[in-house]
């Protein structure tokens, strides 16, 4: 149901945004000095992917149609609007080429690499756009150079200026942090200066409205330095919404209206870089004193205790078989494998300390040849007869014939460590069937992404904000170390690790696959 929703309430909402927008038409063309439009477009389809296409066509036609009426020849209306998708779509294309999907636009790197397509990408646009409404006949000749100047400025501006926040409200972190910010008692403060900033600006700075304009930069700039780049985003649109009321109240004209949105564009996109420098500073700081952190509460030592648990536990249970068999009076095939059991899992207590001493002094990781199928066997037979003793239904899928450049012994830690989670969450499950599953698919980027599933509850969204973060832990008993070692080591090896917010328990761990890494 809600995915043919979606569309639909897309369309409406593009079509409900163009209008409010829609100031100052040249010609009563698409030629406004403010567009924000667009940029939910273009949002839509980062996040919806290539199917979100012809919702966003769709939208830009019925926006052509019923907001700006039909002209002389329907068709030439039908033709701008498929020039205008057209080149929004391009645009699209661009940023998803340059857009992280996790990105939140809060470093220099990624609103850099977002500004300067939409800059170049919009002003391309308005370049053809406006050459084609003059080769249907919708725009004068003499007037091509006005047409492009204000349709890149309101597009450019609108795409710049909301696009942020809209890109936020489509994920949930961003969400999440924009509803912090916007809980915050000193919120309210830039948001009353932002009032106080327009009064001066367009009250005592006159009609002109340029003389006192830098008193904009104040809110910007506190939201920006205070909350990184949610405050910078709430303050933008508030004073862009406050920029536009202000001219439509005191009745500038376009041209005047179009210089005004060019400051707007210089005072948002400076009040971002700030965010963006801020929230960097604090990702440096939370990660320096994380690592002091660790290193002070021996993330070492928890480690070893976490990952020695299993061959020393495999020991003792050797040692009471040999006991056992002494007493009897065994020899011979049955007391020696009970032996030969002693030494193995003591050899791999061996290597557990030695892999991972080595990988927290250095980051190192002992590369071989690895078969997945193996992997995923080895670290998923230590919990079958714990799954037949619990009453656990355990499944491993058929697991695709390839190989890994890896450290088996490292991904054997993060497989082992998410299925040792999954089974504790399902042993705590109340009722329903308790399930844990295996499962591993070759995406279409050389890489393979292994899940395990559960039947637990799953996890939260803030419990996904937290659970990769060392000493967190939702168990009484946990160190809090598991999936912080297993996230680093996944990336460790070009890979990563990540958790679903769901009805039950999901991870995913993605790895390149070894003919990917040797190309």
């Amino acid at each position: 149901m809600r995915k043919h929703l979606l569309p639909l309430v897309f369309v409406s909402l593009y079509i409900a945004l163009d209008a409010a927008s829609f100031i100052h038409p040249l010609h009563g063309l698409n030629i406004t000095p403010w567009n924000p439009a667009p940029a939910l477009g273009l949002v839509y389809v980062l996040r919806q992917g290539p199917l979100a296409r012809g919702a966003f066509v769709v939208a830009v036609v019925a926006s052509e149609f019923l907001v700006r009426g039909v002209h002389l020849e329907w068709w030439r209306s039908l033709l701008s609007a498929l020039m205008l998708a057209g080149g929004y779509l391009a645009l699209a294309e661009v940023l998803r080429r340059r857009m992280e999907p996790g990105s939140l636009l809060d470093g220099r790197s990624a609103l850099l690499g977002w500004m300067v397509p939409v800059v170049l990408g919009t002003f391309l646009n308005s370049v053809v756009f406006i050459t084609g409404l003059c080769a249907l006949g919708l725009l004068p000749a003499e007037g091509w150079r006005s047409g492009v100047l204000q349709f890149w400025v309101g597009d450019m501006v609108g795409i710049a200026l909301a696009m942020p926040l809209f890109w936020w409200l489509a994920g949930e972190r961003g969400r999440l942090m924009l509803k912090a910010a916007l809980l915050r008692w000193e919120t309210l403060g830039y948001a009353l200066l932002c009032v106080v900033a327009l009064l001066v600006a367009f009250g005592l700075g006159g009609g002109s409205g340029f003389k006192l304009f830098y008193w904009l930069f104040v809110p910007i700039a506190w939201a920006a330095a205070r909350q990184g780049m949610a405050g910078a985003i709430v303050s933008a649109m508030l004073l862009q919404i406050g920029v536009i009321v202000a001219v439509q109240w005191l009745d500038f004209s376009a041209v005047t209206v179009a210089e005004l949105q060019m400051l707007a564009f210089v005072m948002a996109l400076i009040g971002f870089l700030i965010g963006g420098v801020v929230d960097e500073q604090r990702r440096t700081s939370d990660e320096l004193r994380q690592t002091l952190r660790l290193a002070a509460a021996g993330e070492m030592a928890g480690a070893l205790a976490h990952e020695l648990n299993q061959p020393l536990t495999a020991m003792g249970a050797y040692a009471s078989a040999y006991d056992t068999l002494k007493a009897r009076g065994e020899s011979g095939a049955r007391l020696d494998a009970a032996i030969h059991g002693m030494r193995s899992e003591a050899r791999r207590a061996g290597e557990v300390v030695q892999r991972l001493r080595d990988f927290f002094r250095t980051g190192a990781t002992r590369l071989e040849d690895v078969a997945l199928c193996s992997l995923v066997e080895a670290a998923a037979e230590h919990y079958r007869d714990k799954a037949a003793a619990a009453g656990i239904a355990f499944t491993v899928n058929e697991v695709p014939d390839i190989h890994l450049l890896a450290d088996r012994l490292q991904l054997e830690v993060v497989l082992r460590n998410l299925l040792s989670n999954a089974f504790d969450a399902v042993q705590v499950q109340a009722t329903g069937p308790r399930r844990v599953s295996v499962r591993a698919d070759v995406l279409v980027d050389d890489q393979v992404c292994i899940c395990v599933e559960d039947s637990g509850p799953g996890l939260t969204a803030r419990e996904l904000g937290l659970v990769f973060e060392s000493f967190y832990s939702g168990k009484s008993n946990g160190m809090g170390l598991g999936l912080a070692i297993s996230r680093a080591i996944a990336e460790a090896h070009g890979g990563s690790l990540t958790g679903e917010v769901a009805g039950h328990g999901q991870f995913r761990l993605v790895l390149p696959i070894r003919e990917a890494i040797t190309q």
